[in-house]
């Protein structure tokens, strides 16, 4: 009796991952196939036949529920750019499959767990595997790519940066507030500790600004004055620092007491894109918590472009679920996330849009705490650079650029002409990062 299941997990922008899998150390080979020890099991005469996708690095599914004594067979579609295999560890495997090839593997009567894996080099250790289970019921049953998947393994969850959101998973809008035209702004900044999903299935109590990671994006120009009140709604004492204005520390820098509020008041007199964080030490853990974003000062003569975007690095150090971020962790410099505003590769599912042609201004501040950044966007050259607070770069010049390198608390922003429809995937080329989740893509239509 057959007992069919179908179905895969959509993965991510085959385009960007294109890019980034193959950045991932390479092996010559993973050794020898290791052998499952026989498992004393009677053969119940039934045969289970699961529907897996091979794409976006991952096996969709990746854990298989059999009922013990069943055969399995395994129809694999391999849906990706590039070549993969699937490998039991009982013994079972394909041969290679070739990109939009399929195969069909008889894993043989289960009788225990069996792991599964891509055998080309480097494609398990980047995360793809699945496992065989059996759990004693009449059907089969197959879960998608997500907690299972690999990445790393914390607090009793397991990160993929790869994992797509849930179906409702809405991305941080990344467009740039426009400039007001007021020039005094008064904000209430409220502290706010909240529970966040800071990655597909992964919850963290995280300290913030106004409920989000980073803060709520600030903006005015040379000459113009802010007004922040900071009100603690929290349950430590938290500050903030905004690297906008320049003054004494003492008094506006000053942690407060939950309950607590104080009135934080400078002049802009320099353009760029500024950092603001959480001033209370250790410093390391309310910012490496989520207490950060960006105030952009316009530089006097800003042009006008066809799409403005924001994007804030940042690095996420989880702790156990549903609670802050693990501080040792931290000091060892172990992120289990790096991330463009605030959750992994959230806009490889949602990307950002342009048309071609248009002219696209992306600034960019490495909120750290520790890690630098080197933002590039693949299939495009920069004709604009602006870094820390001067034009490195204009369109009229015979040169271009390809990254924008940052340091923790710098930014700027690049400019560039998208000159055909396609997928630009964006991306922190300190590959280790894109791969926990520093990239992003852009959806480039036809001309409007």
């Amino acid at each position: 009796m057959s007992r069919p299941l179908g179905g895969a997990a959509a993965g991510v922008a085959l385009v960007l991952l294109a890019v980034l899998a193959g950045t991932v150390a390479q092996r010559a080979a993973d050794g020898p196939v290791p052998v499952a020890a026989a498992v004393d099991v009677p053969a119940t005469g039934h045969t289970t036949t699961v529907a897996v996708t091979a794409k976006g690095m991952r096996f969709h599914p990746d854990r298989i529920t059999v009922p013990p004594g069943d055969r399995l067979i395994i129809e694999l579609t391999n849906a990706d750019d590039r070549r993969h295999d699937l490998v039991l560890a009982n013994g079972a495997r394909t041969g290679t499959v070739e990109k939009h090839g399929s195969a069909r593997l008889d894993a043989g009567i289960i009788g225990g767990t069996v792991d599964g894996w891509c055998s080309l080099p480097a494609h398990r250790q980047a995360g793809m595997t699945l496992t065989i289970v059996t759990d004693g019921g009449a059907t089969a049953e197959a879960h998608g790519a997500g907690a299972h998947s690999g990445g790393t393994a914390t607090g009793g969850h397991r990160f993929d940066t790869m994992a797509e959101p849930a179906a409702g998973f809405t991305a941080r809008d990344a467009t740039a507030p426009i400039t007001p035209a007021g020039r005094i702004h008064r904000v209430d900044l409220h502290v706010q500790e909240v529970q966040i999903e800071v990655a597909p299935g992964v919850r963290q109590l995280m300290w913030t600004y106004g409920g989000t990671v980073p803060g709520p994006v600030l903006r005015g120009r040379v000459g113009d004055t802010f007004e922040i009140t900071l009100i603690n709604d929290g349950t430590v004492d938290h500050g903030v620092d905004f690297h906008a204005g320049a003054l004494a520390p003492d008094r506006p820098m000053r942690p407060i007491d939950p309950g607590e509020r104080l009135t934080y008041r400078f002049t802009a007199t320099k353009a760029g894109i500024w950092m603001y964080h959480c001033s209370t030490m250790p410093m390391l853990h309310h910012i490496g918590n989520g207490m950060y974003g960006a105030v952009i000062i316009d530089p006097p003569d800003l042009a006008p472009v066809d799409h403005e975007y924001v994007l804030v690095q940042s690095e996420l150090y989880a702790g156990p679920d549903g609670e802050v971020g693990d501080l040792a962790k931290m000091q060892a410099e172990q992120p289990d996330a790096v991330m463009f505003n605030g959750y992994p590769a959230q806009y490889a599912h949602r990307p950002l849009t342009a048309s071609a042609g248009d002219r696209v201004r992306i600034w960019v501040l490495d909120a750290g705490p520790s890690r630098s950044s080197s933002f590039h966007v693949v299939g495009t050259q920069f004709d604009t650079v602006y870094l820390e607070g001067r034009r490195v770069l204009g369109p009229d010049d015979p040169g271009g650029a390809q990254v924008l390198q940052l340091g923790p608390a710098s930014g700027g922003y690049v400019e560039a002409v998208l000159p055909e429809a396609g997928h630009y995937p964006f991306v922190s080329h300190a590959m280790v990062d894109a791969e926990r989740g520093a990239r992003g893509v852009i959806e480039v239509g036809p001309p409007a």
